[in-house]
């Protein structure tokens, strides 16, 4: 099984989002964590609410915001897009998915950056299957 971080700044809503839908969706096959050079004092809480209400996901319950020395070694680092320097982790295979930060924006933007992290997902899952 291989070990993927999501990474990001803040480590808040993107990052988070990936965490959720990569263990909703591909725990079979990763094992999956977020972290960020900094955090926020909760989750983004428009990202908790609609992951309760598209997949029944309470991200507050499995998941908190945390630094890169606060989880294990990993073998996949995928930055969210972080519009400044993204932070580094060592990694066999690294990506970058460019998300737009939704923080702010309309649930219409959430949706949409949350049904793109859900295809990255399983596009991951069968590159690692």
């Amino acid at each position: 099984m291989k070990k993927v971080a999501f990474i990001c700044v803040h480590n808040s809503c993107r990052s988070q989002i990936a965490e959720a839908l990569g263990r909703h969706l591909a725990a079979d096959c990763l094992e999956c964590y977020s972290a960020g050079t900094e955090t926020k004092p909760r989750i983004n809480q428009d990202a908790v609410r609609l992951m309760k209400e598209l997949y029944g996901i309470d991200m507050e319950k499995t998941q908190y915001s945390k630094t890169l020395d606060a989880i294990p070694a990993v073998d996949i680092v995928v930055t969210m897009g972080c519009n400044v320097e993204c932070p580094y982790l060592p990694c066999t295979f690294r990506d970058d998915w460019g998300l737009d930060d939704p923080t702010g924006k309309s649930d219409a933007e959430f949706v949409k950056v949350i049904h793109e992290i859900e295809s990255r997902i399983l596009e991951l899952k069968v590159q690692m299957e």
